[in-house]
Formats: structure tokens, C-alpha cells, sequence
């Protein structure tokens, strides 16, 4: 038989990041912790009685001394929670117990009023969309650092002329500054996308199974009872006349709003036990913004390469074997991420499938992948920031690299120039043939293209020369690269 363990949670194990380094250190990371976690718990409860003491629902008294309460035990042992919500399956059960104990040593008569109507996954619920919101809030800040230091690394680059890639290999000329401009494009369209998010984050309030029929039956359960000396007819017509009052009837839509007020959190039409919409929303949005940034990474460690040196991380990560290296460490770990949190984002999704009015195992299996897609974003935003911000760009590389074809990149820009000379079917005939003959021989393109017959008399050396020369074959790019630094940063 497998023995307990016997740790105590001093020595207990604890997740500090050693195999996710892109969280470890980050704001995020301590955000979306464990101490974290129950503060935010602890925030829901307080918020609960606070709302209810707010429309006269619970006594001042016992509100401000579960508050109190709340506030010493903000220290209470994570570890011992998680161990005690084995049996009940969630950790706010044990927390519950905790905080009623704290606060029936100082104020007895209050203890009644912890957690009153409310059920696990209100409390549970409503603490992730505090730390989801405080989280987004320092990704969203990381993300118009980005997004700053992109815009400005367009600007100064918007004509630095460079190799257009499609398939791997080249294609036209473009410049970096069009490539930076479509980095922070992205960038901020995962900065709306979670901003639209955040603002919708709600707070989670429907009782047992989302009736809110505890709350009424709780606020109005101080009500006199019928006349001993009424008919039953009578004593029917009152209980029908209370549970029909208008003031009963908004009771639970009026704690419901006093209730999101408290949090900070939107109100929601509905109790969403088993409706995960704005969890799902949340992991898709994550997930996009895992690409957004996993983009930029990925384009940064193409063009970092020893072979490529186009670009390079302001201060490159060090080798544990190799001396001379200086990998470009921030973009692994953005990469990184942005291979796991769709993955992540796929279990959210998963959990729409919510059975009854709180599911068995949906519900559960959100809590921590949601919270690993938070902190890998998190972590992710973090190093897409000081990468931007260090982003060392090497134009005479570029333009070095320009040439690597000779001249073969512009291709196509021969074809139109050639096509109001010869026609457009001559034109493509003699620019591939001289193609052709410039791989074969390893010559410069405007060389084979002297060889050509058709060619002829048509074009001076001049000219030829001046068609051949990638810089001045970019299109709109800086046109582009303009119309896109018009729009302003999320939170400017």
C-alpha cells in the first residue's frame, strides 16, 4: 500500500518555476500564485458579505469583522488548502472552514454571516476573474511597451531595405521597417482583443445551482411569520404575496450587481456555472496573443541565425558548452510559449461541454491550465518587451544578404519593366533564360541579361544596373509602414 506523505509544508514541493523559466520572476508569476489565489478568495468572501450588509442583507458589524478576519488570514497555508480540498474537490471549502473559525474567535455572531447563500464555484469563480484581470493588466502593459519600442524600430527603419521571404527562400525586397510595423500590428490587435476581455470579466454569483434562491431565503428570513390565529387561506396568501413581491423578486438581481460592484467585476445576466463563456473567451484570447508575440519570436530567430545576422537580442542568452555563443534567449522562450497556450486554450474551450447546472470535472479541469496560459502570456509579454526594446538590427547585413542572388530577387520587377519593350511573354522569356544562366555560371543577373538577344539595344548599363538593384525595388513599403504607425498604441 502506498504510504502518505508526511511532508509538512514547510518541505511540501513547490512549483517555482525551474522547467517554465519564460513565468519565473515575472509580476505575472507572483499574480497568478498560490498566495495570490487565496487572497483573491478571500477578496470574493469579504465582497460577498460586504454587498449583502450594502442592501441591508447582513449586519455592518459582521461585515466589517469578516473583512478583518479575511485580512489576518490572507496568511493562511496554500498548501495546506489544496491538501484539505481533496476530499471536497475544490479549496474553498477548507478555506471556508478557516475563515468561520478566524471569525467566530473574535466576533461569534458574524461567523453566520461567511460565505452565506453562496456555493464553491461563486467564490472560486469570481477569485480566478480577479487574478485573470490583474494578470491581463500587467500583460496588457507589457504588450504597449512592445508595441512602443516596435513602432519606434519602424520608423527609424522604414526604407532599410531587406529580403522578402516566402517558403524559405527569397522572394522581393522589402524593407524592415514593414516587418517591424506587422509585428506591432499584431501586437496590438492581441492587446484589443484582451482588453475587450478584460472589460467583460464577470464576477460569479447563483448560489447552489444558480437559482439565487439562498440569497432571497436569507435575506428575508427575518420576516414574521404568519398570525397564529390566521386561516390557511390566509397564511397561503401571505407566503404567495412574499415569494411574489416585486422587492423579493430583485433581491438577487440587486446582490448580484452589488456584488459585482465590490469585486470590480462586470455583472453578468446570468449565473455561468455550466455557461464558460468568458473563460473560453479569455483562453482564446491568450492563445492569440501567444501567437501575436510567438510571431515576432519566431521571425526573430529566423533572422538571428549565424548564416542570416540580420538581427540579434540586445544581450544574447549564454551556452553551457559553447563559449562564443550568444543565443537569442528571450525569443526561444516566447516561441516556446506560443506552441503551448493554444494547447491550453483548447482545454478551456473543451469545458463548454458543462453538464447539469455546475458540471463534475469541466468546471475542475479550467483551473489550472487557465492559469498556466496567464502566466505563460505573462511571461511571454515580459520577454517580447526587453526584446523589442534591446532588438539590435543590422542593415549592412541585410543588404549584404540582398545580394546573395544577384540580383535574381528582382525578377519580377524585370518582367514589368521589360514587358512595355518587348512584351510581357518576351520579357519573362528573356529574364528566365537569363536566370537560368546566371545560376549556372554564377553571375550577376544584369550580366546574363547583356547576353541576351532580345535584350539588345533595349536597356543601357546604366539602366540595367539600376532595375537590378534591390534597394529600389521595395513598393509602398514605407507608404505602408506609415499608414500603420498611425494607430496609436492601446494604451495611449
Amino acid at each position: 500500500m502506498r504510504r502518505r506523505s508526511s511532508l509538512t509544508s514547510a518541505d511540501a514541493p513547490a512549483d517555482t518555476g525551474l522547467l517554465s523559466p519564460v513565468r519565473a520572476g515575472t509580476a505575472v508569476e507572483e499574480a497568478t500564485g498560490d498566495a495570490a489565489y487565496v487572497r483573491a478568495l478571500l477578496a470574493a468572501e469579504v465582497a460577498l458579505v460586504r454587498a449583502q450588509a450594502s442592501l441591508g442583507q447582513a449586519p455592518a458589524g459582521a461585515a466589517a469583522a469578516i473583512a478583518s478576519a479575511a485580512a489576518g488570514a490572507a496568511r493562511l497555508d496554500a498548501r495546506s488548502l489544496a491538501v484539505r480540498a481533496r476530499s471536497g474537490g475544490n479549496p474553498v471549502i477548507p478555506l471556508v472552514a478557516d475563515l468561520s473559525a478566524a471569525v467566530a474567535e473574535e466576533a461569534p455572531e458574524a461567523a453566520a454571516h461567511v460565505h452565506r447563500g453562496a456555493t464553491s464555484q461563486d467564490i472560486l469563480d469570481t477569485a480566478t476573474m480577479l487574478v485573470a484581470s490583474e494578470a491581463l493588466r500587467l500583460i496588457l502593459a507589457d504588450l504597449d511597451r512592445t508595441a512602443a519600442a516596435l513602432a519606434r524600430t519602424a520608423a527609424e527603419h522604414r526604407d532599410t531595405p531587406m529580403a522578402g521571404r516566402t517558403l524559405t527562400q527569397h522572394a522581393v525586397p522589402t524593407t524592415f521597417g514593414l516587418k517591424a510595423a506587422g509585428w506591432r500590428s499584431l501586437i496590438l490587435d492581441a492587446s484589443a482583443r484582451l482588453t475587450a476581455v478584460r472589460s467583460a470579466l464577470p464576477a460569479q454569483l447563483g448560489g447552489a445551482a444558480g437559482t439565487l434562491a439562498a440569497f432571497s431565503a436569507f435575506a428575508h428570513s427575518g420576516s414574521p411569520e404568519p398570525r397564529p390565529d390566521a386561516s390557511p387561506s390566509d397564511a397561503s396568501a401571505s407566503v404567495v404575496s412574499f415569494s411574489g413581491s416585486a422587492a423579493t423578486q430583485d433581491t438577487g438581481a440587486r446582490l448580484v450587481e452589488a456584488y459585482a460592484t465590490e469585486t470590480g467585476l462586470a455583472a453578468p445576466a446570468l449565473p455561468w456555472h455550466s455557461l464558460r463563456t468568458p473563460v473560453a473567451d479569455l483562453g482564446g484570447a491568450l492563445a492569440f496573443a501567444s501567437g501575436a508575440l510567438g510571431k515576432l519570436a519566431a521571425d526573430v530567430l529566423l533572422l538571428s541565425r549565424t548564416e542570416i545576422g540580420e538581427l540579434s537580442e540586445g544581450t544574447g542568452g549564454s551556452s553551457s558548452a559553447m563559449p562564443h555563443k550568444a543565443n537569442p534567449a528571450r525569443a526561444v522562450l516566447i516561441a516556446a510559449t506560443a506552441r503551448q497556450v493554444p494547447a491550453l486554450a483548447g482545454i478551456l474551450y473543451g469545458s463548454l461541454v458543462a453538464e447539469d447546472e455546475r458540471p463534475p470535472g469541466a468546471w475542475h479541469a479550467e483551473w489550472q491550465p487557465l492559469r498556466e496560459a496567464l502566466r505563460g502570456v505573462g511571461g511571454a509579454a515580459d520577454a517580447a518587451a526587453a526584446l523589442a526594446e534591446g532588438l539590435r538590427v543590422h542593415p549592412g547585413r541585410m543588404r549584404e544578404n540582398l545580394g546573395i542572388t544577384g540580383g535574381l530577387i528582382v525578377s519580377e520587377r524585370l518582367v514589368a519593366a521589360l514587358s512595355d519593350m518587348i512584351g510581357r511573354t518576351g520579357a519573362r522569356a528573356a529574364v528566365t533564360s537569363a536566370a537560368v544562366r546566371a545560376v549556372r555560371d554564377g553571375t550577376e543577373l544584369h550580366e546574363a541579361l547583356r547576353q541576351e538577344p532580345a535584350l539588345a539595344d533595349v536597356l543601357s548599363d546604366d539602366r540595367l544596373r539600376a532595375l537590378t538593384d534591390p534597394a529600389g525595388y521595395t513598393g509602398l513599403s514605407g507608404i505602408l509602414v506609415d499608414r500603420a504607425l498611425r494607430r496609436p498604441n492601446a494604451l495611449s
